[in-house]
């Protein structure tokens, strides 16, 4: 998630987070919708309200729920996921764990600003798993698609490179 390059207020970590560099403007116009920057977090203990709006928006859990449902699901797995919560260099983390079951429904979760863990109860006689879509899918795949995917090109980047490049990855 890309949202600008250098601007300020405008975040180049292509991490989808809140830039701290510009938190004199406030807000800006990113690749997902308005952003707010540094002052929601540094006013959280004043306006809880605000932060909590955030890490429920676009740019938190509803960013979240475009794909992590889905990976639940297509794998037919329980997916625990976690996040840090509060500045990480250049941007904040929005936290937003939560555990969700093999059809991607969540079964706990949390997006207060500050260190939570979150708990649930895994039912694993429900047969959940065994006769969830994503597991029949997965026993219909081709793995001969998948080749390229397997293949060294000679280009990996280690995951903190690949994650804060700047510069087009040519396919």
């Amino acid at each position: 998630m890309q949202c600008g390059e250098g601007d300020a207020g405008r975040s180049d970590t292509g991490s989808g987070g809140w830039d701290q560099r510009g938190a004199d403007a406030g807000c800006h116009e990113g690749e997902h919708g308005l952003q707010v920057v540094g002052f929601a977090w540094r006013n959280r203990h004043t306006d809880p309200g605000a932060i909590e709006r955030e890490f429920r928006g676009p740019n938190g859990r509803a960013w979240l729920m475009h794909w992590l449902p889905a990976r639940a699901h297509d794998n037919g797995l329980f997916v625990v996921f976690s996040n840090g919560v509060g500045r990480d260099d250049d941007e904040v983390r929005t936290g937003n764990a939560m555990v969700l079951d093999s059809y991607g429904r969540i079964l706990a979760e949390t997006w207060v600003a500050a260190d939570q863990m979150v708990l649930a109860d895994l039912d694993l006689d429900l047969g959940l798993i065994p006769l969830s879509t994503g597991r029949r899918w997965l026993a219909g795949r081709r793995p001969e698609l998948y080749d390229i995917l397997v293949r060294r090109f000679g280009t990996e980047r280690d995951p903190r490179t690949a994650r804060f490049a700047t510069d087009p990855v040519d396919i």
